[in-house]
């Protein structure tokens, strides 16, 4: 499915939700999650019943669904024609079994979920057409988050919208996540870092994740997600559940209040973006977050709580607003002073102010550091992104073709008809890299101890000295060590342009005396 037709099928689904009264974006969201976990549970229960059709022996305990049950299935479903009756058997049974389903670890998260379609016509239309949606291979719930908020006047309120699928996707591939890897997004929202982590492992260690060890360790403990909004909670655990995780370590909880002691020190890689704006109850704050001063700026705390839940060795690659590179209160200077000389901090890729429109168009960064808790670092690596393939203001237009967009640049679009469809990667044209930087991003990136440390201060990317960055009071903003080339310009003598300027008074004085001459005026 393209874009502009999962486009075009959301807004279909829209407009019914909005004509059945249903017109918030976040309980759209959530009504439409519920849908789709019904759907999937009923493919994962085909999935059960080609095994045993195979032959393949699979105990009644995995069943989803037992012979009584049968009707509460999505294919049963949809079959209903009557919209009452339909209605009646989803309120009712189907979340009932929702809420009590055992063997997926889902029901906790489900124990409060309120099925909130209360008109049965809206719901038959509703159910037809999220029937009509094909979402392989993709992060559906977070591509629906996206563009349903972008519909919201009040998206990024208190400092919240979802990173974009292209930017996360950038992030995960800086980081190279790995199978002994244990990973968390302490603010993970629809869990979209979570998934695209889990994606690219299945992509790049397939061989490795088929071992029994491997594979039990993936799907129960390398996946970990917390965040302070109940409902975030329950559609992030839908989505990891979505994606094959039975069992997901999704978890309402305040990553800025006190945390529990196994968590602390205890993770191999974060990928997040906190909140920038919210506002957080003073009393709650873990005081150990404020080792560096005294503030309430979110932004801040959570870079102090990053450092707390990583291992040593333990990396990061996060999203923050541009003012922590260089704000002047005194816990900026001492977190990026932290980073710097007590860290090791690997890179600083600034984003277009563009990035998060039309949520916000609040200038961000995305810092990459390692907790080393000794001197690590030698040179800090910037990179300045102009363009990351879309057009950067609200409408956020694509500026290539969907297959050059993203860090991985293909020959044609994935063919989802064909099974292991994998077309050639391609390198972009100079032209092609003005509209898109990001494959040039993780080039560059894992160049940052070699060939990088070479660039010039006038090049899109380039390495600077601890030594500069500590007597310029730490400041990690971009602008601040770039140099700018100014090209010399040929300019025209100014006498001869005021000769000119005075030849074409004496035109325009001759002109307007003709004027007036056929005018009747002076002769």
């Amino acid at each position: 499915m393209t874009t502009a037709d999962f486009r075009k099928k959301v807004d279909a689904i829209w407009n019914v939700f909005w004509s059945g009264g249903i017109t918030n974006p976040m309980s759209v969201i959530e009504q439409m999650t519920y849908l789709i976990y019904m759907r999937q549970l009923d493919l994962a229960q085909d999935d059960i019943d080609k095994k045993r059709a195979i032959g393949v022996p699979v105990p009644e305990s995995q069943d989803i669904f037992n012979a009584e049950e049968q009707r509460l299935r999505w294919k049963n479903l949809i079959a209903e024609t009557d919209p009452v009756a339909l209605r009646n058997v989803i309120a009712g049974d189907v979340f009932d079994h929702l809420r009590n389903l055992g063997g997926t670890g889902m029901s906790k998260h489900m124990a409060t979920a309120t099925f909130g379609i209360e008109n049965p016509t809206t719901l038959r239309s509703v159910v037809a057409l999220m029937n009509d949606l094909d979402f392989r291979d993709k992060d559906f719930l977070g591509d629906l988050y996206e563009y349903l908020l972008a519909q919201l006047s009040t998206s990024g309120k208190n400092g919240q919208f979802r990173t974009t699928q292209h930017i996360i996707k950038l992030m995960v591939e800086l980081m190279h996540p790995a199978p002994d890897d244990r990973i968390i997004d302490p603010a993970c929202g629809t869990a979209g870092f979570l998934v695209n982590a889990a994606l690219w492992m299945k992509e790049h260690h397939a061989d490795e994740l088929l071992k029994k060890d491997k594979q039990a360790k993936f799907s129960g403990r390398t996946f970990y997600g917390y965040d302070f909004d109940s409902t975030m909670v329950r559609i992030s655990a839908m989505n990891m559940f979505m994606h094959g995780f039975k069992d997901p370590n999704i978890a309402y909880r305040d990553s800025l209040a006190k945390i529990p002691a196994e968590d602390v020190g205890n993770f191999d890689l974060i990928l997040a973006n906190p909140p920038f704006a919210g506002s957080t109850d003073d009393d709650n704050i873990d005081p150990e977050l404020r080792s560096f001063g005294k503030t309430k700026k979110t932004e801040l705390l959570f870079i102090n709580r990053f450092l707390s839940l990583l291992k040593i060795g333990g990396r990061a690659a996060v999203i923050v607003p541009e003012g922590v590179l260089f704000g002047s209160t005194k816990v900026h200077k001492a977190l990026r002073k932290e980073l710097v000389e007590n860290q090791s901090l690997d890179g600083v890729i600034k984003l277009p102010s563009g990035a998060f429109k039309p949520y916000t168009g609040v200038s961000t960064a995305i810092l990459c550091f390692t907790r080393t808790d000794s001197p690590a670092t030698d040179s800090v690596w910037f990179y300045e992104v102009l363009a990351d393939g879309y057009s950067l203001d609200d409408k956020r237009t694509a500026l290539l073709d969907e297959h050059l967009l993203g860090v991985t640049p293909l020959s044609r679009l994935v063919d989802p008809e064909v099974p292991g469809d994998c077309p050639e990667p391609v390198t972009l044209t100079e032209e092609q890299h003005a509209k898109n930087n990001l494959p040039d991003v993780v080039k560059r990136f894992a160049e940052r101890k070699g060939s990088e440390l070479e660039r010039a201060r006038t090049e899109q990317s380039f390495c600077v000295p601890v030594a500069e960055i500590a007597e310029n009071d730490y400041d990690l903003s971009m602008n601040r060590y770039k140099e700018i080339v100014f090209e010399d310009v040929e300019t025209r003598d100014p006498m001869e342009i005021i000769a000119d300027i005075e030849a074409l008074d004496m035109e325009i004085a001759k002109g307007m005396a003709e004027l007036k001459a056929l005018l009747g005026g002076e002769k």
